[in-house]
C-alpha cells in the first residue's frame, strides 16, 4: 500500500502546443493539507482541472495514482465517486435552489416512484450545517440568502456529503472577509482531523502557512519544489514563485501627481451607498477600502455607469458628466476591470481576440465605409498579449481554454487597449 493517498507523476497538458504543465509531480497523504502555490498564470488550476477530471484522462499526459491503483477518470463523477472533490474559485451552487437542493445537487436522495425525499435531504443537511458550526442556517431557502462566506461552506458541505477523502479548494477565501477566512480555516483544521486531505490553492501565503503542513510551488508549468511548511517561510515561498529574491514585494514607485483626473462628490446609489467623495490625481493610485458588501465594487460600478449614481456628480478634469451608461463612461476615459472575470468579464465561449477588441469596436479600427480594420485590430492585440504576457498559442483559442491568471491579463489588455485616462 502507498504511503501517498495522491500521487500524481510528471503531468503534461497543452493547448493547441502551449504546455501549461510540463513534467508536474504532486504528491499528498491521507490527512495531510498541502498548499499550492504559483504566481497567475504558473498552472496550478490546469493542475486540479486534469485532477479531478475537468480535463479527463487522454487528454493529458502522466500518470495518477490514487490509493496505490492508477486513475484513469473520464468524468468529474468518477473522480468523485473516488472521493476527489474540486471547490472552484467561482463557486458552483445554483442561487434559486435550497441549500439542501444544492447539496444533494446529482445525490439527491429519492423516494420509491422517483420523487424527492426533501425531510431526509433536509434532515442531512441540517447535520452538515452543525457540523461547519453554521447551525442558524436555514436549508430550505435559496443559496441567494446567504452571502460568500456562507456559500463557501455550503460548497464544502455538498464536498463532505460526497464522502471526500481529498478536498480541493481554489483560492477559497478571495472574497472572504477576515472573520470568515477565520471560521474557514478553522474548518479545514477540522477535516484534517477527521483525516480528510485538503490542496489549497492560493495566494494569501499567511493563510498557507498557517494551516498547510508541506508547500509545493509550481512556476510556468514546471515543479520548482516541496517542501514540509515548517522548513520554510513566506519569502522563500515567493522566491520560489518568482524565481528571484524579494527584497521589497511591492515596490513603490516615485512619480509627480498631477492635477485632479477624476472628481466624485457626495456620489450615491439609492439603498447602496450614500454621501461618497474622493478626487484621484495624474499619476496617483487610490486605494477604496472597506469589509465584503460595504459598497466598494458599486461606487466602482457607478463611476462606469453600470448602476448610475442617484445622486451627486462625477468630474472629468473639472468637465461635470452624466455618466449614465458605460459608453459615456468609455468615451471619458474610464476603463473598468470587473471582479468577477467569470461573470461579468469573460465572454467565455468567444476566442481572446474578440474579448480584447470588445472594448475599442466602437470608436477604433473602422474603416471610413464601417468595415473593421481586421488587421491593424489583431496586430495591436499580438502587441498588447505579448506585453502582458499572455500565454496562448494563438489569439484565436477560447478564453475559456486560458487558466485564470490568463484571462485576468486578456481582460486587462481589453482596457488598456482603450488608452484609458
Amino acid at each position: 500500500m502507498s504511503e501517498y493517498l495522491l500521487d500524481m507523476r510528471g503531468i503534461v497538458k497543452d493547448f493547441n502546443g502551449v504546455k501549461a504543465l510540463d513534467g508536474i509531480d504532486l504528491k499528498v497523504r491521507a490527512g495531510e493539507i498541502v498548499g499550492l502555490c504559483g504566481e497567475n498564470g504558473a498552472g496550478k488550476s490546469t493542475l486540479m482541472k486534469v485532477l479531478s477530471a475537468v480535463y479527463p484522462y487522454g487528454t493529458w499526459e502522466g500518470q495518477i495514482f490514487w490509493e496505490g491503483k492508477e486513475l484513469k477518470a473520464e468524468t468529474i463523477r468518477q473522480t468523485e465517486e473516488a472521493g476527489i472533490v474540486i471547490i472552484h474559485q467561482e463557486l458552483m451552487l445554483v442561487p434559486q435552489l435550497s441549500v439542501a437542493e444544492n447539496i444533494f445537487m446529482g445525490n439527491e436522495i429519492k423516494l420509491p416512484g422517483g420523487l424527492m425525499n426533501y425531510s431526509a435531504m433536509y434532515r442531512r443537511s441540517e447535520e452538515l450545517m452543525a457540523e461547519l458550526k453554521m447551525p442558524d442556517v436555514n436549508v430550505a431557502l435559496p443559496v441567494y440568502h446567504y452571502g460568500g462566506g456562507h456559500q463557501q461552506l455550503i460548497e464544502i458541505a455538498k464536498a463532505i456529503n460526497k464522502k471526500a477523502k481529498l478536498l480541493i479548494l481554489d483560492e477559497p477565501t478571495s472574497s472572504l472577509t477576515k472573520a470568515e477566512t477565520a471560521i474557514l480555516l478553522d474548518i479545514i483544521r477540522d477535516l484534517k482531523r477527521k483525516g480528510v486531505a485538503c490542496v489549497m490553492i492560493s495566494h494569501k501565503l499567511d493563510e498557507v502557512a498557517a494551516v498547510c503542513d508541506t508547500v509545493s510551488v509550481i512556476r510556468d508549468g514546471t515543479h520548482v519544489g516541496t517542501r514540509p511548511m515548517k522548513e520554510i517561510d513566506t519569502n522563500e515561498i515567493i522566491t520560489m514563485m518568482v524565481g528571484r529574491e524579494i527584497t521589497q514585494m511591492f515596490p513603490k514607485e516615485d512619480v509627480p501627481i498631477g492635477e485632479v483626473v477624476l472628481s466624485a462628490k457626495n456620489l450615491s446609489v439609492k439603498g447602496i451607498f450614500q454621501d461618497v467623495s474622493f478626487d484621484v490625481h495624474a499619476g496617483e493610485i487610490l486605494g477604496l477600502a472597506g469589509l465584503v458588501g460595504s459598497g466598494r465594487s458599486n461606487v466602482a460600478e457607478a463611476l462606469f455607469g453600470v448602476v448610475p449614481a442617484t445622486s451627486g456628480t462625477i468630474s472629468i478634469r473639472g468637465k461635470e458628466l452624466n455618466i449614465d451608461s458605460p459608453a459615456v463612461a468609455m468615451d471619458n476615459g474610464i476603463a473598468f476591470l470587473t471582479e468577477d472575470r467569470k461573470e461579468t468579464g469573460c465572454f467565455l465561449i468567444l476566442d481572446i481576440l474578440s474579448n480584447m477588441d470588445a472594448a475599442v469596436l466602437r470608436t477604433q479600427f473602422v474603416g471610413p465605409l464601417g468595415f473593421v480594420q481586421r488587421k491593424q485590430l489583431q496586430q495591436e492585440a499580438e502587441k498588447m498579449a505579448q506585453t502582458l504576457r499572455v500565454k496562448t498559442p494563438n489569439l484565436h483559442e477560447r478564453i475559456e481554454n486560458l487558466s485564470g491568471g490568463n484571462q485576468q491579463k486578456a481582460l486587462l489588455g481589453r482596457w488598456l487597449m482603450t488608452h484609458p485616462q
